[in-house]
């Protein structure tokens, strides 16, 4: 029998507590973060549909971090770009959807690069 992670455990518990408040709709679709030990996800996901409208990760394509350093300008980049993908959307109001994680670090500088993006929540 495998054992089971305890921090994998509470994450998951918190994710679940988070996501029976927080819901997605193709108006206001839900700003999903994902923060692994190298990169940050964001997509903006309509609950109702089921699909994801626009993405961005600091592993994608067209991802150039510049003369900036570290993993927090990283986030700060990807919360930019994910808002200008979404303003070429059509996309305004959303929803922020944490993930689990502390608002903190390199979660609050993609929320706030989404902010200075334009996208307004």
């Amino acid at each position: 029998m495998a054992k089971t992670n305890p921090k994998t455990t509470a994450r998951a518990k918190r994710v679940q507590r988070i996501r029976k408040k927080i819901s997605g709709t193709s108006e206001r679709p839900r700003l999903r973060v994902f923060k692994s030990n190298k990169h940050i996800y964001a997509q903006l996901i309509d609950d109702v549909a089921g699909n994801t409208l626009v993405s961005m990760s600091t592993i994608d394509k067209e991802f150039v971090l510049g003369e900036e350093k570290g993993k927090i300008a990283a986030a700060k980049k990807v919360g930019l770009a994910l808002a200008t993908r979404a303003k070429a959307s059509g996309i305004s109001k959303i929803t922020f959807d944490r993930g689990g994680s502390v608002y903190h670090g390199r979660v609050k500088s993609l929320s706030e690069g989404a902010r200075e993006g334009g996208l307004d929540f």
